[in-house]
């Protein structure tokens, strides 16, 4: 900078040193005097600027103050969450992703999948630490890093792994302590528990503040009328944690799949098929009068909004899936005597998942990120969503187009991918970070 203004001083003193103006005034000599002063004194400023900026140098090596905290949102991961990535993708990449192709064709989950998985510990850290489990504090992050690895492996069967670990999260967040008790202690053994939130419902444009599943008052408890689609298990829940309109306010419920006036339809889906999906009905459902979860505290639609950023979380898994192997096919599939990632239309079509699926995952991590800390993030967790249901979409129909015909068949697994994402555009809830 101090260079600059003495090159200008230096070169407006100049021009007007040979100028018409000074010739005709006698301003000629003082002129070339003044630029002569101006450069002296110019060197002799840039001097001084130059030993004070060497001795703060000397005396501050960083020059600049270290930022103050100021809260911003940050991706790096804690050890503890990097440790339960890298478990939870080992377990997807050596187990999972093996079962994917049968258990989808069977329509059912593998058999004892449920108990084997148990060995992740996913039910003991759904489960606080003075409760008996190994939760140590609520972090919705660390719940979709979990989800994300899983769907890595395999979307359907993640959903059937956390559709129990939700019911969990749930309860351990609006549970009375009653509640707790009652229904948390399952988690700890070595049972596995078959547990769903019923939230959504088979009506056009569904939203799940406009419930039409209705709960009243009676003298021993409520009683739950209404149906919900798109659950797990095959009507082999243990509970269920059903939405329905009471008193004009939607609240959840405990509903145990035993209970009389409790049905089950089976109607498979387009997507996520391995975990048996099927409608539950409920005709006048009795259930006891502390079965409405958590008390006037419970906010719902904090409850949907994190329900919504689990399936965000699901699908950035998935499409991390597809373009983890898409990026080898395209290098390595040949036409025309060349690799096809050499045509632009391939190269940019990868590429744009590639900045896709990033944008889903920022998103879905910054609206979690923000429930952990407990500040607002409806408008963060709506977003998310909304971009994920869109993206999710493209990038599942990109990953069959890129395979060409490959794509169109179960030899490869985009098809199911390109199903399993469908998931996004028509699902409102059903989990819970």
């Amino acid at each position: 900078m101090a260079k600059d203004i003495q090159g200008l001083g230096l070169g407006l003193a100049s021009r007007f040193a040979g100028s018409e103006l000074a010739k005709k005034y006698g301003l000629r000599k003082p002129a070339e005097r003044m630029a002569y002063l101006w450069t002296k004194k110019g060197f002799q400023f840039v001097g001084k600027l130059q030993a004070d900026k060497a001795k703060k140098k000397a005396a501050d090596p960083l020059l600049l103050a270290a930022p103050a905290a100021h809260g911003l949102f940050d991706l790096t991961l804690t050890d503890e969450q990097q440790m339960i990535k890298d478990t939870v993708r080992s377990y997807a990449e050596e187990v999972v992703r093996g079962l994917a192709h049968d258990a989808n064709e069977a329509m059912t989950l593998p058999e004892n999948y449920l108990e084997d998985i148990q060995a992740l510990g996913l039910n003991f850290f759904s489960v606080p630490e003075v409760l008996g489990g190994a939760a140590q504090s609520y972090s919705p992050t660390t719940s979709a890093i979990i989800a994300e690895e899983l769907a890595w492996g395999d979307m359907s069967l993640a959903f059937a792994t956390l559709a129990p670990v939700a019911v969990a999260n749930a309860i351990v967040r609006w549970g009375t302590p009653k509640q707790k008790d009652t229904y948390l202690p399952n988690y700890l053994g070595e049972k596995p528990v078959k547990a769903a939130i019923a939230v959504q419902e088979p009506n056009a444009l569904f939203d799940p503040k406009q419930l039409s599943t209705k709960a009243k008052k009676t003298k021993r408890g409520f009683e739950i009328s209404g149906i919900k689609n798109l659950l797990p298990f095959g009507g082999e829940a243990d509970l269920y944690l059903v939405a329905a309109r009471y008193k004009k306010q939607p609240r959840l419920f405990f509903v145990r799949g035993d209970s009389e006036g409790v049905s089950w339809k089976v109607s498979p889906g387009m997507g996520l098929r391995a975990t048996a999906t099927g409608t539950l009905k409920l005709d006048s459902v009795h259930v006891d009068s502390d079965a409405m979860l958590g008390d006037d505290t419970f906010n719902y639609q904090a409850f949907i909004d994190l329900g919504q950023l689990h399936w965000c979380a699901l699908a950035v898994g998935a499409c991390q899936a597809a373009l983890d192997y898409l990026i080898p096919y395209v290098n390595e599939r040949e036409a025309f005597g060349e690799p096809i990632s050499h045509r632009q239309s391939v190269a940019f079509m990868v590429a744009n998942i590639g900045i896709e699926m990033e944008s889903m995952r920022l998103m879905t991590w910054r609206a979690a990120a923000l429930a952990e800390m407990g500040k607002p993030f409806h408008r963060e967790a709506y977003l998310a969503h909304l971009l994920c249901a869109d993206k999710a979409m493209e990038i599942g129909t990109n990953a069959v187009q890129l395979l060409g015909g490959h794509g169109f068949t179960k030899e490869h697994p985009a098809e199911r991918w390109y199903r399993d994402l469908r998931v996004l555009a028509c699902v409102n809830s059903g989990l819970h970070l």
